[in-house]
């Protein structure tokens, strides 16, 4: 059998930049054990893969270890490729994830697509020690998200100067680490940790963005607000706290196409 992978940078507007993706468009779908391999063999922070279902595109999400329950960059991903490849002609796109629901895409005039996904459900704890030590600098705040720790700091400086310990981080009760502050030319900024998904840091998450987006647009009062996150590849975002919904933009750039034979 043979499928043609592309493989897009998210949340950039240059190759290079941003979170790359693999995206497989499948006329039904594979045994989940082999587009866990799939996703192996790519070795890419995530491989989605979708099916379409009448006006529906059903959609899954693979890092190199695991499946998981939600994907802002290889969703945005899969959307360009629809949107590019595929002659989608509408302006949106709706997904259908068996994990989370209902997500969409919506591309605009500007070369920005937007996703529109459901507002993580959050609550706030006390500093936990095993978390603290596996960042390496004890956060203002410490909030639990439904698959991830969200840890607030002062400055821009502070998440730019961390180095985690990855060993330690694996070990915790959950899929990740986000940790996040007040940008110097941006409304936040935030780096994402997810050794136990094979990522050790992750260059641009969507889903984190999920949790960022409310916290942050409760704390600067303002609905709509910038965002950048700080990996080496580095990625800019524009969010949008709706309530129960976030919307989160950014562009996408092609870096290849090619054929797998499995």
């Amino acid at each position: 059998m043979k499928l043609t992978l592309y493989q897009i940078d998210a949340f950039a507007d240059r190759v290079f930049k941003g979170n790359p993706a693999a995206v497989c468009l499948l006329d039904s779908w594979l045994d989940s054990d082999l587009m866990q391999k799939i996703a192996q063999e790519n070795n890419l922070a995530e491989t989605a893969f979708t099916v379409q279902k009448n006006n529906i595109f059903e959609l899954r999400w693979f890092t190199p270890e695991t499946e998981v329950d939600l994907c802002g960059h290889a969703t945005l991903a899969t959307a360009y490729v629809l949107f590019h490849y595929h002659g989608v002609t509408e302006n949106t796109i709706q997904f259908y994830s068996p994990r989370s629901g209902q997500l969409f895409v919506e591309r605009e005039s500007n070369g920005l697509m937007t996703l529109d996904f459901p507002t993580d459900e959050t609550v706030s704890i006390r500093s936990m020690i095993e978390v603290n030590n596996a960042i390496g600098l004890t956060p203002l705040k410490t909030i639990k998200g439904k698959t991830d720790y969200l840890l607030i700091y002062n400055s821009q400086a502070e998440i730019e100067a961390m180095k985690p310990n990855f060993h330690l981080l694996d070990q915790l009760d959950c899929r990740g680490v986000i940790v996040s502050a007040p940008g110097d030319s941006v409304d936040f900024v935030s780096r994402a940790f997810f050794p136990q998904c094979g990522i050790p840091e992750d260059p641009v998450t969507g889903s984190a963005h999920t949790t960022l987006t409310p916290y942050w647009s409760k704390v600067l009062n303002k609905t709509k607000l910038t965002a950048k996150q700080l990996s080496p590849r580095g990625g800019d975002l524009l969010c949008e706290f709706l309530g129960d919904r976030v919307k989160i933009s950014g562009k996408a750039v092609p870096y290849l196409i090619g054929e797998i034979e499995i």
